[in-house]
């Protein structure tokens, strides 16, 4: 089976794009940008790979605009010999008919070629989550002695406690939180707020912040942002997702095997594992559709796999 390396010298080793394809190819990128104004990752992605297939083919019949249904069969039946995996083959069948859907809308051709082309079979993906030891390992890491620190205790406590997004827990404003009561606001996708528990620990972690790290932090400035870093801006998800993976480190837990996103799964996971209902979970997670949520209950259900396997006499 070919590496990730191969594929890429494969493809460099395709002819350059014919210049008519180019034209066609910036063209349909202008216009999805200005009808549907697609972030620029998705729009660079589209282009990768419509030229590769429009390099692939080489001005063939026509080129790129004039493929038919047996070219992108032939194509396809190209990527998936050299080892390209279905979920990248499910992005150029998503790429190719935005393309000739475009073509059709414009009265450029008749047919869409794509039209009765099924997308890959994706293998589903359950969420990576930590052992419960290893949260508490990774959660007793910062060194809280230290403002920061005790701002990182805070920031994993509240968002293993709470299942958040990572974005979330950034864009977290200090008025957000309501410790009289318990309670976390917090705006998710689509601008949906829902209301959270924070939970005795989180809690506990949240009022030392706000009464020893951040008056430091934030001096004589009225900042309002909740947790912020030492120039008093808050953390990036990036900076986060580096803390992430440090403290993993030094909780002896494999970094790679870590993310900030990993944190949140684990909460869903070992709320399920300890009896919490589908419902209160999708709630909790801000899911608008508890088709999301379920894949949860698979994670769950391999976990009592394990467990009958090891421990039962007959597993």
């Amino acid at each position: 089976m070919s590496t990730p390396a191969d594929r890429r010298a494969l493809t460099g080793s395709l002819p350059p794009l014919q210049e008519a394809d180019a034209r066609a190819i910036e063209a349909f990128i202008d216009a999805i940008w200005a009808e549907s104004g697609l972030a620029r990752q998705s729009l660079d992605s589209y282009r990768r790979d419509l030229e590769g297939f429009a390099r692939w083919r080489n001005g063939a019949w026509g080129g790129l605009a004039g493929a038919d249904r047996a070219a992108l069969f032939e194509y396809l039946a190209w990527r998936t010999r050299h080892a390209w995996s279905p979920r990248s083959n499910a992005r150029l069948l998503s790429a190719l008919r935005a393309f000739f859907g475009h073509q059709v809308r414009q009265g450029r051709r008749q047919d869409d070629p794509t039209a009765l082309l099924e997308p890959p079979r994706l293998p589903r993906s359950l969420p990576k989550a930590l052992a419960e030891s290893q949260i508490d390992a990774m959660l007793a890491a910062p060194d809280v002695a230290t403002p920061l620190g005790l701002r990182d205790r805070a920031m994993l406590e509240l968002m293993y406690a709470a299942g958040l997004r990572v974005s979330e827990l950034v864009g977290l404003p200090a008025t957000a939180v309501n410790l009289r009561q318990g309670v976390l606001r917090v705006t998710g996708k689509g601008s949906k707020e829902r209301l959270v528990p924070l939970g005795e620990e989180s809690q506990h972690w949240l009022e030392r912040y706000l009464a020893e790290s951040r008056p430091q932090l934030a001096g004589k400035r009225s900042l309002p942002a909740l947790f912020l870093g030492s120039r008093g801006e808050p953390p990036s998800r990036q900076q986060f997702w580096i803390l992430v993976k440090r403290y993993a480190a030094a909780a002896g837990i494999d970094p790679a095997k870590v993310s900030p996103h990993g944190l949140r799964h684990s909460f869903a996971t070992h709320l399920l594992n300890h009896g919490a209902d589908l419902r209160a979970l999708q709630m909790l997670l801000g899911h608008s559709s508890l088709s999301t949520t379920q894949i949860y209950t698979l994670v769950a259900r391999e976990h009592l796999k394990q467990l009958h396997a090891k421990h039962h006499p007959r597993g």
